[in-house]
């Protein structure tokens, strides 16, 4: 089922230029599985997602993880926006925001199995090790996700999420136009996107 979005639903004002497009007509784009849309979508917002993460996460390698896996979940479920529950760059901080909380409280339950491993009894070695094995489990899926990747996709994609570098920085460093760099960003999100929700 496709999302229609109301006419003007992405007109709600902002101070920066990243909110020109109508992110509302984007989404419902995106949502049928338009890709340059969702190219689109995010040039325009990617900035104001990462920026919501590094407020949560506070931490950068883990925020630019968390930036990833929320536009990732953004163009798995944007046939879910309804634009009369709210404005769509709202809805898409509300995906970011929920990723990087979870990310904070995962970080914290870590810590705290260290603490309280040191003070109770070997009893809790079981949970503390299931939950280690998840967390490996998970990154093996990525990596072989990252794997699946062409060459130029991979590439792009680490020195964008792993690097920290805006798009430009991208292309710069790989000496290829700005287009190019984008394209490359764009495709390995979706391919990403795709080789994870089969081995989910």
């Amino acid at each position: 089922m496709v999302v229609m979005a109301a006419v003007g639903s992405g007109n709600t004002p902002a101070p920066t230029a990243a909110m020109g497009p109508d992110l509302g007509a984007l989404l419902t784009r995106s949502a049928r599985g338009d890709e340059s849309a969702f190219a689109q979508l995010y040039d325009a917002t990617a900035a104001r997602i990462h920026g919501l993460v590094v407020r949560v996460v506070r931490d950068r390698a883990q925020s630019e993880e968390v930036t990833q896996e929320a536009f990732l979940d953004i163009w798995r479920h944007c046939t879910r926006f309804d634009p009369s529950r709210g404005s769509p760059l709202s809805w898409m901080l509300t995906i970011a925001h929920r990723k990087a909380v979870d990310r904070v409280r995962s970080a914290e339950a870590s810590k705290a199995r260290e603490v309280t491993y040191e003070t109770t009894t070997t009893e809790r070695e079981h949970d503390s090790t299931l939950e280690e094995v998840e967390v490996r489990l998970d990154q093996q899926r990525v990596r072989r996700a990252l794997a699946t990747l062409t060459e130029t996709q991979r590439g792009a994609v680490e020195l964008a999420y792993l690097g920290g570098h805006t798009h430009t920085e991208v292309a710069a460093l790989l000496g290829i136009p700005l287009g190019t760099a984008k394209t490359r960003i764009r495709d390995g999100l979706i391919r990403l996107r795709d080789t994870l929700e089969v081995t989910a």
